[in-house]
């Protein structure tokens, strides 16, 4: 799926849908169990995987990968976890305001936790369904299967972060060389050849 090879879009259409468009269409379908169209993000069990292992797993357009996963607790993978950061954000309806869901942001570690864990570029962005816009009911209980609690359902949106990215990013980037001429305090300290 690296290149959006399940994807049935016309050449020039891009999957980048809005906070309220993922939950609103696609997880609210997902927990209702009602057929998505187009069907193009797919249910993976996140936790086991790192995130550098999603391409090839997980929907990926640009530098960001969409996935389904059960909501959980345990947010350890096999070289790292998942550290929510700051306080989750409503997700509104554009029309009515109302608070369809939730968004809480996540930040991948590299190691088991404490002071010896390293804080890596990797972003989750988990979206869950506000708790009165669920879908159906509580539970369900199909193909006899045992009861599945289909309220739980996420969907994720996971990118790198580029590490000189701030929350203003107006889609510029620096080089290393900008980054150093911004380093310096006074101007007077840089000396150019003369000619």
């Amino acid at each position: 799926m690296g290149e959006n090879s399940n994807v049935n879009l016309p050449p020039g259409f891009r999957f980048y849908p809005t906070d309220e468009e993922l939950v609103v269409h696609f997880l609210q379908r997902k927990a209702a169990l009602l057929p998505c169209h187009p069907d193009v993000i797919p249910d993976l069990e996140l936790y086991p995987l790192d995130p550098w292992e999603l391409d090839g797993k997980a929907l990926c357009e640009g530098n960001q990968w969409y996935f389904y996963s059960r909501r959980t607790h345990n947010r350890s993978t096999r070289n790292g976890y998942w550290e929510p950061m700051g306080i989750d954000e409503p997700v509104v309806n554009s029309i009515s305001s109302k608070r369809v869901g939730m968004k809480r942001y996540l930040v991948f570690y590299i190691g088991e936790g404490g002071p010896a864990a390293i804080k890596t570029n990797w972003i989750m962005q988990e979206y869950r369904l506000s708790g009165s816009d669920s879908g159906t009911g509580k539970s369900s209980k199909r193909g006899g299967h045992s009861k599945i609690d289909y309220n739980k359902w996420v969907v994720c949106r996971v990118y790198e972060r580029n590490c000189n990215e701030d929350e203003d990013d107006d889609g510029t980037e620096l080089s290393c060389l900008d980054e150093v001429f911004l380093s310096l305090d006074d101007m007077d300290e840089i000396s150019l050849p003369l000619n």
